[in-house]
């Protein structure tokens, strides 16, 4: 089974359980950017009163869900950690934060195709802002990359006064403003 696969399961699984979900991370910056591999996948979910143990029930045998909700340093949230067994692919399903930003972001979330489904992934500016975020506070140069390549590549579609505004609240600003100088000199089509 395939990372993609895997992926497809898990939203199969959170569908039939009713949960409302958004693909998000490295998966979600491939979708806008360039595509880079990954060893894990990333949800924001929003369970409501629903049962995490549906999806669990619902993913197959191949696939072990944690039931136990474990707080991430990183992100400042919860989540449960799910694991492929025979490959060690890892599935985070991350309860959606109360922030304005991650009520606007879910809300905004699109539909886009992937492999032969349509799922809900954030929107490109979302993207953007939640990775300067990351970026800002732990450093990763994946996350610079990713949101630089997100930005070269979607540059005459971003919504910049959207993104500036997030920005001006996270402290974010003049990150955004070098990376919009980065990825002008990126030739996106050079970089696939």
């Amino acid at each position: 089974m395939t990372a993609n696969q895997i992926v497809l399961q898990v939203i199969r699984a959170l569908e039939t359980a009713d949960i409302p979900y958004m693909l998000v991370g490295s998966y979600s910056s491939n979708a806008f950017g360039v595509p880079r591999s990954t060893q894990d996948a990333d949800f924001i979910i929003e369970p409501g009163d629903r049962s995490i143990s549906a999806v669990a029930a619902l993913i197959g045998p191949d696939i072990k869900l944690d039931p136990q909700l474990i707080f991430e340093s990183v992100t400042l949230t919860s989540r449960y950690i799910a694991t492929h067994e025979p490959s060690g692919f890892r599935i985070e399903l991350f309860l959606r934060p109360d922030d304005e930003f991650q009520r606007s972001r879910f809300s905004r979330r699109v539909q886009k195709l992937f492999e032969d489904r349509l799922i809900w992934i954030p929107t490109a500016e979302d993207v953007i802002v939640q990775k300067l975020r990351w970026f800002a506070r732990i450093k990763r140069s994946k996350d610079w990359d990713d949101i630089r390549h997100v930005a070269a590549v979607q540059q005459s579609r971003l919504d910049l006064p959207y993104i500036r505004h997030w920005c001006d609240q996270h402290g974010t600003r003049e990150l955004f403003e070098k990376l919009l100088k980065e990825a002008e000199e990126i030739q996106p089509e050079q970089e696939s």
